[in-house]
């Protein structure tokens, strides 16, 4: 694949790239660079936008010849106290959501999972963590909370001052070229690209993806944390669908999920269909009776888009249309878990464990 092509679909992920010049030099000097996500293990199941869309990203990523390094971030998970601070808990949630990965189409020959547990055990890591706390003033670190999906004010823990430095630290123990997370990651990857080259490591390239919208009505506040309102959250869990939602399950949040007749924009039964639904299928068909136009085949997004926006599919033909496809993705997944015994002991044994946020 050409350089240009694969700029192509790593833009396809990004929904913001600093800075495609940088990227566009990496791909000329690196046959294969180095991405990094971190996943802090929490909650008692995935929702689809950590497995199904985490996939689809991860593919187009190492399609264009990237290596993906996934750390399962377990000591940042014990550092913001999920799973009421166990550990060994977080870390049994971290081994249930690889196998979710495992089972949901990622493309496992080009990642790498690693965990931070192993890298606690470094000297030279905490070194790098110190060097980033050095060189980071406190109110810099908290405005940074959002990635633990926290706001400013709800930063109480000392420990939660400590996440940011680590997972600063983690781009450049990992020597990842790329930061490819959310949109929600974002400040922490923009401090390291600013105090990399002055502790002697590198500007790492950040890759954005869009974060998924949850099934509930969009905030109306405009302030700097509309992100963890807006985004899918376990903390919310009627308006997420998780990995081993049944398909009654799928079926009666998506009806009951924020849908309004003709508009596009931040809706998340039209977001679920760009992002998910046509990433995975050529198209989408829609079941209706003869009475109102009967069954209708749509190819691409835009012109699903162009169709809603013309008041000429129903939100509730949408909702039926989105439950089967995500269903179909989920199944899998969802059928894995219930067939195999290892599988089924693991999910049971995290479903008894208490949440904690």
């Amino acid at each position: 694949m050409d350089d240009e092509s694969k700029l192509a679909l790593i833009k396809q992920v990004g929904e913001e790239i600093l800075t495609e010049e940088e990227l566009k030099e990496l791909l000329k000097t690196k046959q294969h660079p180095v991405a990094y996500d971190g996943f802090e293990p929490s909650g008692t199941d995935i929702h689809i936008a950590q497995g199904i869309l985490r996939a689809i990203n991860v593919n187009k990523m190492t399609e264009a010849g990237v290596k993906f390094k996934m750390l399962v971030a377990d000591w940042h998970g014990w550092a913001n106290n999920k799973m009421g601070g166990d550990l060994e808990k977080i870390q049994a949630v971290g081994k249930y959501m690889i196998e979710v990965w495992k089972h949901c189409g990622m493309d496992l020959k080009n990642v790498e999972f690693i965990w931070v547990n192993e890298f606690v055990k470094d000297t030279e890591y905490w070194k790098k963590v110190m060097q980033v706390a050095r060189n980071s003033t406190v109110n810099r670190i908290i405005r940074t909370g959002q990635i633990m999906g926290r706001k400013e004010s709800e930063v109480q823990h000392a420990s939660q001052i400590l996440y940011p430095c680590m997972q600063c630290a983690d781009i450049f123990q990992l020597k990842a070229d790329i930061c490819q997370l959310g949109m929600d990651q974002r400040k922490v990857n923009v401090l390291a690209r600013e105090i990399g080259p002055s502790l002697g490591f590198w500007k790492p390239i950040v890759v954005s993806h869009h974060m998924l919208m949850g099934l509930g009505e969009p905030p109306q506040s405009k302030d700097i944390d509309r992100v963890l309102d807006l985004k899918m959250s376990k903390s919310k869990p009627g308006t997420a669908i998780f990995m081993n939602d049944s398909e009654d399950e799928i079926k009666r949040k998506i009806s009951k999920a924020y849908c309004p007749a003709k508009i596009v924009e931040e809706n998340p039964l039209m977001e679920y269909s760009k992002y998910l639904i046509f990433e995975r299928f050529e198209a989408l068909e829609l079941k209706r009776s003869e009475k109102f136009g009967g069954d209708i085949v749509i190819e691409n997004y835009k012109k699903l888009e162009n169709l809603y926006e013309e008041g000429k599919i129903h939100p509730m033909d949408l909702k039926n249309a989105v439950a089967f496809y995500i269903n179909e993705m989920i199944k899998p997944v969802r059928e894995s878990f219930h067939k195999d015994a290892k599988l089924k002991k693991l999910l049971d044994t995290i479903k008894e464990f208490q949440i904690t946020r």
